[in-house]
């Protein structure tokens, strides 16, 4: 049996909503990625946009792809760095870094949108305290299919016979799909471990009508019809299980609970750097 997951729902203001699909008690995660987030589709005003003040991460990679928008990155190893549809940035946290998330000035003024996804990868535990590192990919770059009104992006690791560009540290599931109107596509069952996010769109998985903004877990070694009743966007995700629990406290990520409380006090004392151009910071919760 699949399973359906309701993502919950945050609203960031200004009209911006983030659907979070995992971890949710029906999964804690699928394959690697531990945190599944939709965000958007929003329209901006002109003087408004999104603003995600300097945080710090460990112990995963942060993925974010986008349908509609752009996004400027910028974090503590002097990284700067534009997102628009269709590139991957790809940010391995590891051992620690700190990063923001703003609307660049141009689309600010004149006023735009977003929309996309952002998720988190779980290191394997002995990758947990690598090096930070940044790495930006443009769309062009990644590897592509178009297929009877289905267009594939493979954003990292592999699917549908092809690999992606981006380095990632176990066996990977992250493809984007687009769909025409009454388009099918069978699903790449590859994997051990994958789920299927409705962005946009009516969606049908083998003739069963599957709700827009839902994550649906698939069951293993199936290969599932995909069917766009509608126009389509949805993102196929998961790969191989994690190499054990991880434990998740606001933006860490790791297979020990003292390494997070470490993290909490290096981000109180000012340890994981500083975001040139960026003052502001998020504070530690109190929770």
């Amino acid at each position: 049996m699949t399973t359906l997951i309701q993502p919950r729902v945050h609203d960031l203001g200004d009209g911006f909503l983030v659907r979070r699909a995992v971890p949710s008690i029906q999964a804690r995660s699928v394959g690697p990625f531990v945190f599944v987030d939709h965000m958007g589709p929003v329209v901006f005003e002109g003087g408004r946009g999104l603003d995600v003040r300097p945080h710090p991460h460990i112990g995963l990679a942060t993925v974010t792809f986008l349908w509609a928008g752009a996004i400027d990155h910028r974090d503590t190893l002097g990284s700067e760095q534009v997102i628009r549809p269709g590139d991957v940035n790809w940010m391995t946290a590891g051992r620690g870094i700190a990063h923001s998330e703003r609307t660049p000035a141009a689309e600010r003024a004149a006023g735009g949108q977003a929309h996309g996804m952002q998720t988190w990868v779980a290191l394997p535990k002995a990758h947990e305290e690598t090096g930070p590192e940044f790495h930006h990919h443009p769309a062009a770059s990644l590897p592509q299919q178009r297929r009877d009104g289905a267009w594939l992006r493979v954003i990292a690791g592999r699917g549908y016979g092809e690999e992606s560009p981006v380095k990632v540290f176990a066996d990977t599931l992250n493809v984007a799909l687009d769909l025409d109107p009454d388009a099918e596509l069978a699903l790449d069952d590859g994997h051990a471990e994958r789920a299927l996010y409705i962005l946009e769109g009516e969606a049908q998985l083998d003739g069963a009508d599957i709700p827009a903004r839902h994550l649906v877990v698939l069951d293993p070694g199936t290969r599932p019809r995909l069917r766009a009743r509608t126009p389509l966007k949805a993102m196929l995700l998961g790969g191989e299980p994690l190499d054990g629990h991880r434990h998740m406290w606001w933006n860490f990520v790791s297979s020990s609970k003292e390494r997070i409380e470490q993290a909490k006090q290096d981000w109180l004392e000012g340890r994981f750097g500083k975001i040139a151009g960026d003052d502001e910071f998020i504070p530690l919760p109190q929770r």
